[in-house]
């Protein structure tokens, strides 16, 4: 797995764990700062993978 792939897992794991453990997303059904926080990190990883992806293909 590059390096790339391996921060994009973590941010994925980083989200699903804090929606899991924090009380305020649980309780209100609605994502916290954090947790939009980290949905955004996750997202920007995606899209500069999926980016860096297209400028490899032939």
């Amino acid at each position: 797995m590059n390096p790339s792939q391996n921060a994009l897992e973590r941010a994925r794991l980083d989200y699903e764990n804090h929606l899991g453990a924090c009380r305020q997303c649980a309780q209100d059904r609605v994502p916290c700062a954090a947790a939009k926080h980290l949905r955004r990190l996750y997202n920007n990883l995606s899209r500069a993978a999926n980016t860096e992806r297209a400028r490899h293909r032939p």
